[in-house]
């Protein structure tokens, strides 16, 4: 397969399923927690892995010009809490650490590591929920750019990073979230 493609200058990790039915964490099986590890961060893992080491073995990698990365899509619940998505919480917080992990062990190696964190996303996931409490949260302020996004607002940030047009950032997230993520002080 390799050698079909040549070298390999940037992965975009953005395999996930949603946590459906919502469960309490207290409630939660070990089979939906399961599927959501292998799924969400296990394969986002071993495929980071293998493009790394195929990226490092690149002997060109320092002399070609080329901006090489790897971009993982997390989301808002890496960090923001729902008790009835605990699989999906846990799953996106580990794909947060392992952009840390990578881009601290590639950066020496020329490769960046960006982790996207989507907000209220317009999309046949969100829509599988039901969306009224998120159109309350639009509504009440809590985003700033009052709206939902949408896929085309992820799709920018990937190619501005695949790109280089950020080339000395690695392992921080980038909130595609409308200012969600910005709390009021009172």
């Amino acid at each position: 397969m390799w050698e079909d493609f040549g070298r390999l200058d940037c992965l975009h990790n953005n395999a996930g399923i949603a946590a459906r039915p919502l469960t309490d964490i207290l409630e939660l099986a070990p089979d939906a927690f399961d599927r959501a590890v292998d799924i969400n961060l296990r394969g986002t893992f071993f495929l980071s892995q293998t493009v790394a080491n195929r990226m490092v073995e690149d002997p060109d990698r320092f002399s070609d010009g080329i901006y090489r990365s790897i971009i993982i899509v997390t989301s808002i619940a890496a960090e923001l809490v729902s008790p009835d998505r605990s699989q999906y919480n846990i799953t996106k917080a580990g794909l947060s650490m392992l952009t840390k992990v990578l881009a601290y062990r590639l950066g020496p190696e020329g490769v960046a590591v960006h982790e996207i964190r989507p907000g209220f996303m317009q999309t046949a996931m969100t829509a599988s929920a039901g969306s009224p409490e998120i159109e309350a949260a639009i509504a009440d302020g809590r985003v700033p750019l009052a709206r939902w996004g949408s896929p085309e607002d992820i799709g920018t940030a990937v190619g501005t990073l695949a790109s280089g047009d950020l080339p000395y950032m690695t392992g921080q997230p980038i909130w595609i979230a409308g200012g969600l993520n910005v709390v009021k002080a009172t």
